[in-house]
């Protein structure tokens, strides 16, 4: 018996996963990126893994399959890191500089500024303030 009795965390594999053929699986994903990146649909916050699935003439455990396989995280995350991305390009962004955090998270298209918060500082281990600051403090030094 492990001590405090805590056991490891298996990796569940999700068996919807393994029907999805490969080659449909490749096809969603390049779809996916097109509508998720290219169109930018990542700001709009109603775009859910539902809506993507209608875009894409598929079902959501589709959706959640390719994104699981392909890109190694769920929807939300998925969504999220390229909400960051762009977050992070307008955090350091002289034209942009006078805009508040929630400002920069309702235009990457966060629904509060506490999951924009906390998405951030999953994703780069500190938060947005903090990111600006070290940022900007940075490019005055290169001066």
């Amino acid at each position: 018996m492990t001590k405090y009795n805590i056991t490891e965390k298996k990796e569940k594999e999700a068996a919807y996963r393994n029907l999805v053929n490969p080659a449909l699986m490749d096809e969603l994903k390049e779809k996916i990126l097109n509508i998720i990146v290219m169109q930018k649909k990542y700001k709009d916050r109603d775009f859910s893994a539902k809506k993507l699935a209608e875009a894409l003439g598929t079902n959501t455990r589709y959706i959640s399959a390719v994104v699981n396989v392909k890109f190694h995280m769920n929807y939300t995350s998925f969504v999220n890191k390229y909400r960051i991305e762009e977050a992070m390009s307008i955090l350091v962004d002289k034209r942009y500089q006078d805009l508040r955090i929630e400002e920069v998270s309702d235009m990457v298209g966060f629904a509060n500024r506490q999951s924009f918060y906390a998405s951030f500082y999953r994703i780069m281990g500190i938060t947005p303030k903090e990111y600006r600051v070290a940022h900007s403090s940075s490019q005055k030094k290169k001066k």
